[in-house]
């Protein structure tokens, strides 16, 4: 068990990252290049990003100085509707890609934490519509939404940068394998490929 163990760490900065399975496999980042939601989902992302920012301004102004109340309501009910909108076209865009709705496994954790923002923003809409919150409570229940949206899109913001780095580590296998070819028989690489595209 140590003997197979040592050869492991003295490799383990070329090995450590390989271990990690690639966000996507070979099909699935097909589907996902291939797909307009994929398109729909860059839009909207930066979109209700945006839409958060300004609206989170106008919360905290409301909240120091008591005015633009009307501003900062509107600005959090456009941004839960944006929310909305990203949640359904995202859940289509996991069906086409990973042919599941919602919880595929690259995107688990994103998933659930995504209940707890919409869970947030909901209860907003809820206690902005019945007044069961006076506007100050409201607008700290709409900052703990925004806390949760802006630790969810960090999520996923992440799992973006693991994808393009998946993407240069397959580049990067692909170019040396094909640089090797010549010193190299065919049945050397086989294996290589198999496991990224696993």
């Amino acid at each position: 068990m140590l003997r197979t163990d040592t050869p492991n760490r003295a490799s383990a900065g070329a090995d450590a990252a390989p271990r990690r399975p690639p966000l996507y496999t070979p099909q699935e980042r097909v589907r996902r290049d291939a797909t307009v939601w994929t398109l729909v989902q860059g839009v909207l992302a930066p979109l209700q990003f945006l839409v958060f920012a300004v609206s989170v301004f106008l919360v905290l102004r409301y909240l120091v100085t008591g005015e633009g109340l009307g501003l900062a309501t509107a600005s959090v009910v456009l941004k839960t509707g944006l929310l909305y909108t990203i949640m359904v076209t995202g859940c289509i865009w996991e069906k086409v890609v990973f042919g599941r709705y919602l919880f595929a496994p690259a995107f688990f954790w994103e998933d659930v934490f995504s209940m707890l923002v919409l869970a947030l923003h909901t209860a907003y809409l809820m206690a902005w519509w019945s007044g069961a919150l006076d506007p100050r409570q409201q607008m700290l229940l709409a900052l703990a939404a925004y806390a949760s949206y802006a630790i969810n899109a960090s999520q996923f913001l992440l799992k973006l940068r693991a994808a393009r780095l998946d993407q240069a580590r397959a580049d990067a296998m692909a170019a040396a394998a094909l640089a090797d070819r010549p010193h190299a028989s065919v049945p050397a690489h086989e294996p290589a490929a198999g496991r990224l595209a696993a």
